[in-house]
């Protein structure tokens, strides 16, 4: 029971951000399962990706029939550009150890992280 609440609790988080910034996946999912769940970091990455996609389409089709907020051709090029790097970076991923994705994943948030502070 504990962890049935502890994956619908880290599910509203992870939907709330990811509607309100566009994050959730990588920022709450992955860490949450891996401190939480006792998620290995492959295991981490793969199950929020899987979850992300029922995100992304309710959060999409909300925000397609509220607002005209999305441009569809930078949807189009951008996916598939994604799509194609996410299928060779699956393989990576199964790869690296846990410990270097960590490292990857915690650098990512820093600079990321860094650059939203300063530029405002």
């Amino acid at each position: 029971m504990k962890i049935i609440l502890i994956s619908i609790a880290i599910g509203l988080v992870a939907g709330l951000l990811g509607a309100l910034c566009g994050v959730g996946g990588g920022i709450v999912m992955v860490p949450a399962f891996v401190a939480l769940l006792g998620f290995k970091q492959q295991q981490a990455v793969a199950t929020s990706l899987a979850v992300i996609i029922i995100t992304s389409l309710s959060s999409t089709i909300n925000s397609a029939r509220t607002e005209n907020l999305i441009d569809w051709k930078i949807v189009a090029m951008v996916g598939a550009a994604s799509a194609i790097a996410a299928w060779f970076g699956t393989d990576l991923m199964h790869k690296l150890s846990a410990q270097t994705l960590t490292r990857i994943f915690g650098i990512v948030l820093v600079i990321f992280g860094a650059k939203m502070l300063i530029r405002g």
